[in-house]
C-alpha cells in the first residue's frame, strides 16, 4: 500500500475516478514506524466494531525429520551479524528451529555438526556460515514476517540494529562505532563527515534522533545549550569535546530497528505477541513498502547505497519444488503449466544474493516426492518450467545436506547436486549426465555421499528426538488429538489415490477396512461424515475409516 497509494494518487489527479478507503479493525496489531500513516491518505475510513472480524490465522504445521534437518543444514550457512530473510511453512520453521538450538543448546548443535560430518562433507558451511551462538544478532528483512522471527526476536537473536543513515551504518558494519555512545563517538562521525565540525541546527537535531546528544540539548544562536551551560558548537576544540562529553552526551544509539517487513502471517499466537509488543519492541520493528524489502534499487523510504550497508552477510532462504542438474529451480509451476503458487519475493531475493557482496541465495527442498502413487526425485535432469533460471544457481539444500554451486561449471554442478539427491536415484540420475557428456564417463560418486536415504535421516536424529529436541510441533500445536489424527490419515489418502491404480487399491482397502466402529466415531462427526446422504459420501466415509486404520498405504 505504500508503493500504491501514491501511483493511485498520479491517477486521480490525471482525472481517473479512484477512492482510496481505509477500514478499522481493532483485532489487527497495530504497527508503528513507516505503516503508521496519517489518516489524510484515506477518502473514506470505514470504522464500526461489526467489521472487527478475527484474523486469518496460519496454523503451526508439523515438522517432519527432513524437514528439521534441511533447516539444520541452512542454519549452518547463517552467519552471525548478517541478515535474515525466509519464506512461510515447515521449511522456515525448522530454520527458526535449529537456529534457536545453535544459539540455545550449542553443544548439541555442534555434535550434529560432527555426525553429519558437515564441514567434511560440505565445506561451504565452515567457509560462510557459523555454529557459536549469535551473538552479534541478526537483522531480519523478509517480505513476510513470520512467526519465526519474533522466537528469534525473544531468543535475543534477532537484535542486530540497522540504521536509516549510510555512513552510520557503514561505520557500525566496520566496528569503528558500537551502540554505545562514547566519547569516541562524536571524532568518528566527524571523520566520516556524518556530522560537520561546525555544528549546524540539522547535526544537532540528528544527533539528538539517534540518541548521541540528550534530548535536553538545545541548539541557539550557534551555540550548543544544556541547561544553564552553553558551548560553541565547534567539534574541532578539544574544550568543546570534553564540555560535551560532560554535558550532552547520550547513553545508546536509538532509532535503529532489527527487523524489515512488508506484511505479517502467521498463527493466532503471533497476533496476540505482536498486541503486547511494548512501546520499544514497536520501535525496532518496521513494516514497510514490499519494494523497498525485495529490490536494491532506490527507494523514497532509502536508496540503494542504505540497503547494501544494512543487509550484511544476507542469507535469503526459500523453498522450491524441482531442481534440474544444471541448476534451475522450479517453485509456483509444474511442467505441465499447473500454477501452485505464487513467486512472490523469491526471484527478487534470489537475485539480490548475487548483487550484494557476501550475500547468498540458499533454496531447500525434500529430495523426493511421492507422486502418482510411487517415489520420485526432486532432482532431475531437466524440466520444462522454471522460476529461478541457471544463471542464478547458488545453493541448494536436500536433507542430504547442501550444494554449493555457484560460479561452477556444469560438470560440477551436476555432481554438487548428485551429492544431495537421494541414493535411490542417484546412479539414474549420473548416467544421465553422462549421457549428455556432461559428466566424464569414468566419474564414480564418493561413498561419502551414498547413503542418502529416509532411514539414515530417521537414524541420525533419533538420539536427539528421544532428548525432546527436533519435534514436530517445537512452537506449539493448533490442532487438537482428533484433528491430528484426521490430518495424517487425509495426507496418506491423497497420497494413495495420486493415481488410478492406487484409488483403485485405496476403495478396495475400503469396503475391506472401512467399516466405521465406536472409536471412529468422534473423528467422523469432526468431518461431518457420520451419517453419509449419497453414495458419493458412503464411499468418501469408508476411504477415510480405512486410512484412520492404516490400510490405504
Amino acid at each position: 500500500s505504500l508503493d500504491l497509494v501514491p501511483l493511485l494518487r498520479e491517477k486521480s489527479a490525471a482525472g481517473e475516478a479512484i477512492a482510496i478507503v481505509g477500514e478499522v479493525n481493532r483485532e489487527l496489531p497495530y504497527m508503528e514506524n513507516d505503516a503508521d500513516v496519517d489518516a489524510s491518505n484515506f477518502d473514506l475510513i470505514v470504522d464500526h466494531t461489526r467489521y472487527d472480524h478475527p484474523l486469518f490465522a496460519a496454523p503451526h504445521v508439523p515438522i517432519a525429520p527432513v524437514d528439521h534437518l534441511i533447516g539444520f543444514y541452512a542454519s549452518t550457512l547463517v552467519r552471525d551479524a548478517g541478515t535474515l530473510q525466509l519464506g512461510i511453512g515447515s521449511l522456515g520453521s525448522a530454520v527458526i528451529y535449529s537456529s534457536l538450538l545453535r544459539h540455545q543448546k550449542n553443544d548439541q548443535y555442534r555434535s550434529l555438526i560432527e555426525k553429519t560430518r558437515l564441514y567434511e562433507k560440505f565445506p561451504v558451511a565452515r567457509e560462510i556460515g557459523g555454529e557459536a551462538p549469535f551473538e552479534q544478532g541478526l537483522y531480519g528483512c523478509s517480505e513476510m514476517m513470520v512467526d519465526g522471527f519474533l522466537h528469534l526476536y525473544k531468543a535475543g537473536i534477532l537484535k542486530r540494529k540497522v540504521y536509516a543513515d549510510t555512513r552510520l551504518q557503514n561505520l557500525l558494519n566496520a566496528g569503528s562505532l558500537s551502540e554505545d555512545v562514547t566519547p569516541e563517538t562524536l571524532p568518528a562521525l566527524m571523520k566520516q563527515g556524518v556530522v560537520r565540525a561546525q555544528l549546524t541546527a540539522g547535526d544537532v537535531a540528528k544527533l539528538k534522533r539517534w540518541g548521541i546528544f540528550r534530548d535536553s540539548v538545545e541548539f541557539r544562536g550557534g551555540s550548543l545549550v544544556s541547561g544553564r551551560s552553553t558551548m560553541e558548537a565547534d567539534l574541532s576544540k578539544s574544550e568543546v569535546l570534553a564540555w560535551i562529553n560532560e554535558q550532552a552526551l547520550g547513553s545508546r544509539l536509538r532509532g535503529g530497528v532489527v527487523m524489515h517487513g512488508g506484511f505479517f502471517l502467521g498463527p493466532k499466537e503471533m497476533y496476540d505477541l505482536l498486541r503486547e509488543f511494548s512501546p520499544e519492541d514497536h520501535q525496532l520493528f518496521c513494516m514497510t513498502s514490499v519494494n523497498y524489502i525485495n529490490h536494491l534499487y532506490d527507494h523514497f523510504l532509502g536508496n540503494q547505497a542504505l540497503k547494501v550497508s544494512q543487509r550484511q552477510h544476507a542469507r535469503f532462504i526459500n523453498n522450491c519444488m524441482v531442481v534440474t542438474l544444471n541448476g534451475a529451480a522450479a517453485s509456483d509451476s509444474l511442467a505441465n503449466g499447473r500454477v501452485v503458487s505464487g513467486v512472490g519475493g523469491q526471484y527478487n531475493f534470489v537475485s539480490m544474493a548475487h548483487e550484494l557482496a557476501g550475500a547468498r541465495s540458499v533454496l531447500s527442498f525434500k529430495a523426493t516426492r511421492f507422486s502418482a502413487g510411487k517415489t520420485v526425485s526432486n532432482i532431475v535432469f531437466n524440466y520444462g518450467y522454471c522460476t529461478i533460471p541457471r544463471h542464478l544457481r547458488d545453493i541448494y539444500i536436500t536433507e542430504y545436506g547442501i550444494a554449493d554451486v555457484r560460479g561452477k561449471c556444469d560438470r560440477d554442478v551436476m555432481i554438487e547436486l548428485i551429492k544431495i539427491a537421494d541414493s535411490r536415484f542417484q546412479d539414474d540420475l549420473l548416467n544421465q549426465a553422462k549421457a549428455a557428456g556432461k559428466i566424464p564417463q569414468d566419474y564414480q560418486l564418493p561413498e561419502l555421499y551414498r547413503n542418502n536415504t529416509p532411514q539414515a535421516v530417521q537414524a541420525l536424529l533419533q538420539p536427539y528426538q528421544a532428548q525432546g529436541d527436533f519435534e514436530p510441533f517445537p512452537f506449539g500445536c493448533d490442532f487438537t488429538s482428533e484433528e491430528l489424527k484426521v490430518g495424517k490419515a487425509l495426507k496418506q489418502l491423497k497420497a494413495a489415490t495420486s493415481s488410478r491404480s492406487g484409488l483403485l487399491k485405496a476403495m478396495l482397502a475400503g469396503l475391506r477396512y472401512g467399516s466405521p466402529q465406536p472409536e471412529h466415531q468422534a473423528l467422523l462427526e469432526r468431518m461431518n461424515m457420520t451419517q453419509p446422504e449419497d453414495l458419493k459420501a458412503r464411499i468418501e466415509q469408508r476411504l477415510l475409516v480405512a486410512a484412520l486404520n492404516g490400510k490405504v498405504l
